[in-house]
């Protein structure tokens, strides 16, 4: 979303984009990843050194509750943390790796098939929808089949009932 589309839309309900309202939006929409709080904070404090992270929390709430910023949980890949992007015209799904946590964005037609399958299957009006697809990357599904080759290979050149040594047995479980 285009950041003087997001200023009509703040002023629309009474809200001043002010300048740390408007480094945030900036770091949001154009670095290009998923950012959580801490790290906006930190990076918003390079530009405003007198930014505090009360005001980054509040301005992130403000802007969640008026519909101009996604809070996404990002599978828990982190754990409890929140990541945070401006609410895109078009939507899309968060394809995330469950080994090294990278997060793709896919944007296309079968998104707005689903979308239109649910809705008329279910009568259901679609006002917001999120998707977050959980799996493994290209190079981590690699990593993956070697891990596993190695641990198979090992297991096969083991005498039958002898224990692994400590390092393997804690890769094991």
């Amino acid at each position: 979303m285009a950041l003087d589309s997001i200023e009509g839309s703040l002023k629309e309900r009474g809200v001043r984009l002010t300048r740390q309202r408007q480094i945030l939006l900036e770091l949001i929409d154009k670095t290009g990843e998923h950012l959580d709080a801490e790290r906006l904070y930190q990076l918003a404090k390079e530009r405003d050194p007198k930014l505090n992270r009360v005001t980054v929390y509040r301005t992130l709430k403000m802007l969640k509750s008026s519909g101009l910023v996604d809070e996404l949980d990002l599978m828990h890949f982190t754990g409890d943390q929140h990541f945070y992007e401006t609410r895109l015209k078009q939507e899309h799904a968060h394809m995330v790796c469950l080994r090294c946590g990278r997060v793709e964005e896919f944007f296309g037609e079968p998104l707005q098939r689903l979308r239109k399958q649910i809705e008329s299957h279910f009568g259901f009006q679609i006002l917001v929808a999120r998707t977050e697809i959980g799996g493994y990357c290209a190079h981590c599904q690699t990593l993956r089949l070697r891990e596993v080759e190695e641990l198979r290979s090992q297991v096969e050149a083991s005498p039958v009932g002898a224990p692994l040594p400590p390092a393997k047995r804690a890769r094991r479980a």
